[in-house]
C-alpha cells in the first residue's frame, strides 16, 4: 500500500492505494469518476484519456503511484458550472457523440490536440492526432467536424479570458 496525493478536478486527494492500482481505477472505483472509460485495456482505444499536468495521457496503462503529485482532469473536471467545455458543445453540435462510450477520452485527447496545434488544425492532422482513439460506431467524420469547430471556439474562449 502507498499513499497518493493528488490534485482531480481542482480537489486535492490523499488515497491509499495497492502498489499495482491503475490510475483509471483509482478514478473510477475509488473517486467514482465514472466519466473515464476502460475499452480495450491495452492502451489502444483512448477511452481512458485523462490529463495529467496539462498533458493527455492514458490512465488504463498508468499506475496510480505514477501520478503521485500531478494535477488530474477527468471530462467530468472540463465543463464550468454548467456551461460546457467548447469541445463539449463542440461535440453535441456536430453530432460527434455517437453512442458516447469514447466520447470522454475523444474529448479529452482533442482538448490536447488543440492546445498542441493552436487554432492551425486542418482534418488531416486531427484525424493522424486521433489514431490512438477508436470508435466503433460509425466513423470519424462527425468527429473530426466537432474538433476543427472546437478549436475555432476554444480559440475564441481563451482570447475571451
Amino acid at each position: 500500500m502507498s499513499t497518493v496525493k493528488l490534485t482531480v478536478n481542482g480537489k486535492a486527494v490523499a488515497v491509499d492505494v495497492e502498489d499495482r492500482t491503475l490510475l483509471v481505477q483509482l478514478l473510477r472505483d475509488t473517486l467514482n469518476l465514472t466519466g473515464t472509460h476502460v475499452g480495450c485495456d491495452t492502451s489502444q482505444c483512448g477511452a481512458c484519456v485523462v490529463h495529467m499536468d496539462g498533458k493527455a495521457v492514458k490512465s488504463c496503462t498508468m499506475l496510480a503511484g505514477q501520478a503521485d503529485g500531478a494535477n488530474i482532469t477527468t471530462i467530468e473536471g472540463i465543463a464550468k458550472g454548467d456551461e460546457l467545455h467548447p469541445m463539449q458543445a463542440a461535440f453535441r453540435d456536430n453530432h460527434g457523440l455517437q453512442c458516447g462510450y469514447c466520447t470522454p477520452g475523444m474529448i479529452m485527447s482533442a482538448i490536447d490536440i488543440v492546445h498542441r496545434h493552436g487554432g492551425d488544425l486542418d482534418e488531416t492532422t486531427v484525424r493522424q492526432e486521433l489514431e490512438g482513439n477508436i470508435c466503433r460506431c460509425t466513423g470519424y467524420h462527425n468527429i473530426v467536424k466537432a474538433v476543427l469547430d472546437a478549436a475555432g471556439r476554444m480559440k475564441v474562449s481563451q482570447a475571451a479570458e
